[in-house]
């Protein structure tokens, strides 16, 4: 890193187009660029403005006429313009998308190194006569890459073909290899995100399958009964069948508002611990009940993924105990022991003896739970409590950091 700093000041006394300018418009040696250039990697969330505003410093710093920066496209076959500095609007329009292969860009796309050549060897027909009007004689093309692929590519339009100094082609290539890594961090966000986003509709609708569906699919068996019945002049049976499907839609809005409960809640930004802290204060006061939070682990590192499974089981178990246990008294216990978190929700309730109890393992997401278990790669299970209730355990392997961390 020394002697890059030294390379890059040299570059700042010696090279004319080798500062940038500050907010208040005076120069800025290149040296102060780099550390420019580092927070803007690790500070912005917007890659494609980043792109851009790398591209006037590579535009300032190479003294070229114009610049350009463009990104693949999904199917792997164009090259979209992000942005351009110092081209006319119609070479813009023109150039919006062109084809991987085209000119110097598929030049530099194919040898994954920086290409530069004249104009009227490089560009089509349309577009190379706008550039010579424009006084632009070379074109360099800087490949963005990342592990062997290309991601994008700079454009820099000289005005004349001369290589532009060792230093300051090192330089660039360095910003195109940290933009490539940019790029492949953004495409790996979004599909997360989307990742993320499926899962979460998928567990939605195994929670809406199990617990509002079968309760309306009931419902919609006992009207048939229920008309049946009437048909058939049985008052006794139509009255009972009827009463059956006022108690299946009363059921049916329970669970919808239960749903909605449950996917308005979010986990604290701030982690499982703090999250589980509100929510234990607010089933506190829905079950009229004494809610504790015992957490005995020394640190509880988890991922955000392994954090919100975590958050719905706990949640769920709440829920259930709140609606079905008739319980005084609840503790959430939470403990790290041998490499696994222990997670055990324990109440005074009724216990699992009753039919209401079994019945609400059925019908009110156990089948879910025991999903978010297996992502956890744990096991849940439910069972009695010598002393009366219930006790849901649910264990899951930590972080191989955790487990070191727990034998030095």
């Amino acid at each position: 890193m020394y002697e890059q700093i030294i390379s890059v000041d040299r570059i700042a006394r010696s090279q004319p187009g080798a500062h940038t300018q500050n907010a208040g418009g005076e120069p800025m040696p290149t040296v102060k660029l780099l550390a420019e250039i580092a927070s803007g990697l690790s500070a912005s969330d917007n890659v494609e403005h980043m792109l851009l505003r790398f591209l006037e410093i590579m535009v300032r710093l190479s003294g070229a006429k114009a610049g350009a920066v463009r990104m693949l496209t999904a199917d792997g076959g164009h090259l979209r313009l992000v942005g351009a500095i110092g081209l006319s609007s119609q070479v813009v329009e023109k150039e919006r998308f062109v084809p991987l292969e085209c000119g110097i860009c598929g030049r530099a796309t194919l040898n994954q190194g920086t290409e530069l050549d004249h104009v009227l060897n490089v560009c089509q027909k349309q577009v190379r006569h706008s550039y010579l009007a424009q006084g632009c004689r070379a074109i360099y093309a800087i490949p963005l890459r990342h592990k062997g692929r290309v991601l994008g590519v700079y454009n820099l339009f000289m005005e004349t073909d001369s290589p532009l100094p060792e230093d300051i082609r090192f330089l660039f290539n360095s910003i195109s290899d940290h933009m490539g890594m940019a790029l492949e961090n953004a495409r790996l966000t979004r599909e997360n995100m989307r990742i993320s986003l499926m899962n979460e509709r998928t567990m939605l609708a195994n929670q809406i399958h199990d617990s509002l569906a079968q309760t309306l699919a009931y419902a919609k068996m006992r009207l048939t009964v229920l008309g049946e019945a009437i048909a058939a002049g049985d008052q006794t049976s139509a009255n009972r069948y009827l009463s059956d499907v006022e108690e299946a839609v009363d059921m049916a809005y329970s669970e919808l508002r239960n749903l909605i409960t449950q996917f308005r809640d979010r986990i604290d930004p701030r982690g499982l611990v703090p999250a589980l802290q509100e929510m234990v204060a607010s089933f506190r006061k829905k079950a009229n009940a004494d809610v504790e939070l015992l957490n005995v682990a020394e640190d509880v590192v988890l991922t955000p993924e392994e954090e919100i499974q975590v958050f719905h089981i706990i949640q769920e178990s709440l829920y259930n105990i709140c609606k079905h246990a008739r319980a005084r008294h609840v503790i959430v216990h939470l403990d790290l022991q041998d490499g696994k978190y222990l997670v055990n929700i324990a109440d005074d309730g009724v216990g699992l003896q009753t039919g209401v109890a079994s019945h609400v393992g059925k019908s009110f997401g156990l089948t879910i739970m025991r999903e978010r278990a297996a992502k956890l790669g744990g096991t849940l299970t439910i069972e009695s409590r010598p002393a009366g209730g219930t006790i849901v355990r649910l264990s899951f392997p930590a972080h191989l950091s955790v487990q070191e961390e727990q034998a030095t």
